[in-house]
């Protein structure tokens, strides 16, 4: 009988033992490292695509807080939700924070987004958000940069034709044109201004 005991009890602790160690090497793997911050010191960049007042680049907000985000004006849901979250944010700025931050909008989908209905849709969102979009190449060459992605999805009984399925983040590039931060999708406008103050 105390034999049994004895082998129970050593089995019981090595199991706690190992589920210990399960435990630790899940803390500790890469994998459960933050989502939304993946590998931040290898993505961003430098970027020229097109407005409704001809071309832009990163480069020309330096010395502004950039926030941006990648999506496109078809989009029923996502991108609405996402830009309201940006526009809620700005608005608690107040004028002098403002004057050094540069909210984008930056279309994946060039074949219906003109620079200027860009510009029409930015403005419902807030008066200094800046629509832009670009080439395949150009637009592609961004997504790369920052981590993104997205894919035409062809809507055989719809009028649209396709919509595109896309990434979904709040980009915070700091005034060196360096990206900060990439906030996933369901951010709160109070988290979003917190990290534009902390760039300022």
């Amino acid at each position: 009988m105390a034999n049994n005991l004895n082998t129970l009890r050593n089995l019981l602790l090595l199991t706690l033992a190992l589920l210990a160690g399960i435990v630790v090497a899940y803390l500790i793997s890469p994998r459960n490292s933050s989502p939304e911050q993946p590998l931040l010191h290898k993505l961003g960049g430098d970027f020229t695509l097109q407005g409704s007042q001809g071309e832009v680049s990163l480069e020309n907000y330096r010395d502004n807080v950039v926030v941006m985000y990648i999506g496109y004006t078809h989009c029923p849901d996502v991108c609405p939700t996402s830009l309201a979250v940006m526009s809620q944010a700005l608005k608690q700025l107040n004028e002098t924070e403002l004057a050094q931050v540069q909210p984008l909008f930056i279309s994946v989908d060039p074949d219906r987004d003109s620079p200027e209905r860009l510009a029409e849709y930015s403005q419902f969102f807030h008066p200094k958000l800046a629509g832009l979009t670009g080439s395949k190449k150009d637009i592609d060459l961004l997504v790369n940069q920052y981590g993104a992605f997205y894919r035409i999805v062809e809507m055989k009984d719809s009028a649209m034709g396709y919509a595109v399925d896309h990434s979904s983040r709040i980009y915070l590039i700091n005034k060196q044109g360096e990206l900060s931060k990439a906030l996933m999708h369901g951010s709160m406008p109070d988290q979003v201004v917190t990290e534009i103050r902390a760039l300022l």
